[in-house]
């Protein structure tokens, strides 16, 4: 069975900045910038930007931005997607894991017949007869974006949504970032269909997962951060996808595809027209999503 496990992605690794001539952002000393606030001009990290008409603000001067003649709509936190800025910035993301843990025991619980009903592949005899995407299953695009096949790949995925969602969830803000990761998801299940072989079974979160991966590459170039770590850690993570066996190399290319697509559209589009033009692309990729297994299924039937 082809897993689709994940491939050992590390940590997002922002890399050694020039001490020099970077400050630390005023509320996280640990982070390195090179973004400062429009208002009061101290440093401040992805976390603490907040959109303004010219440039960012950091939190203190937005809820402090009486006698500006801003409403309060106006003035609030907002970051550096358009999103609202939560108390817990990593609450999607813990879900997320959840989920995927919780699906997971349920996978040993029941066994392979529960992972065979949910699992990834086009079309084959499963019980006596014909399943898969093309026999109208299409749910199991979905559903196996929450399957693993062994503790080491699930280990992988979740340490890697632990490690690249977290900041990204706090920089695009919940709704977007459900969207990035939902639609790359379903972008590498496209892919897998389309190409791969139609009694192949493939599984895991690894194709939202290179989504998330490839919007973080966008927004540290947005952000004007060294990219050589991020193109290091693309390298490698392509090496293990065409290097090893058993991995989903279709649903891994496909999610990095469709996050680099969003992820850009998420941190350029501007201001006047952003929810227009984000959700706009995310929409334009789920219709990819659905022709390309449209496609498959007139082939396959």
């Amino acid at each position: 069975m082809d897993e689709a496990p994940g491939s050992p992605q590390g940590p997002r690794d922002q890399g050694p900045q020039d001490a020099q001539s970077l400050p630390t952002c005023y509320r996280h000393p640990d982070r390195e910038t090179g973004i400062r606030c429009a208002r009061c001009e101290r440093p401040i990290c992805p976390e603490c930007m907040v959109s303004a008409s010219v440039g960012f603000q950091c939190p203190e001067c937005v809820r402090g931005g009486s006698g500006t003649g801003h409403s309060p709509a106006a003035t609030q936190p907002r970051t550096l997607a358009g999103g609202t800025v939560t108390a817990d910035p990593r609450l999607v993301t813990k879900i997320l894991i959840g989920v995927n843990l919780a699906v997971f025991l349920v996978q040993l619980s029941v066994g392979d017949s529960f992972t065979d009903h949910f699992d990834l592949f086009g079309r084959a005899w499963l019980s006596g007869q014909l399943q898969g995407v093309a026999e109208g299953q299409w749910y199991r695009m979905l559903t196996a974006m929450f399957l693993h096949g062994s503790y080491i790949h699930i280990l992988f995925n979740m340490l890697s949504l632990w490690w690249i969602g977290g900041p990204l969830e706090a920089a695009l803000g919940r709704a977007r970032y459900v969207a990035l990761y939902f639609v790359s998801g379903l972008a590498g299940s496209a892919l897998t269909y389309l190409i791969a072989a139609p009694n192949q079974p493939s599984l895991g979160a690894s194709g939202a997962i290179f989504g998330l991966f490839g919007a973080t590459a966008v927004l540290m170039r947005r952000l004007n951060y060294d990219m050589r770590p991020v193109i290091a850690l693309l390298v490698i993570n392509l090496i293990f996808t065409f290097g090893w066996s058993n991995i989903a190399w279709q649903a891994h290319i496909g999610g990095l595809v469709g996050g680099v697509l969003i992820g850009y559209t998420m941190v350029h589009a501007p201001r006047e027209r952003r929810n227009l033009i984000q959700y706009g692309v995310c929409a334009l990729v789920l219709a990819a999503v659905v022709v390309a297994a449209l496609v498959r299924t007139a082939q396959l039937t």
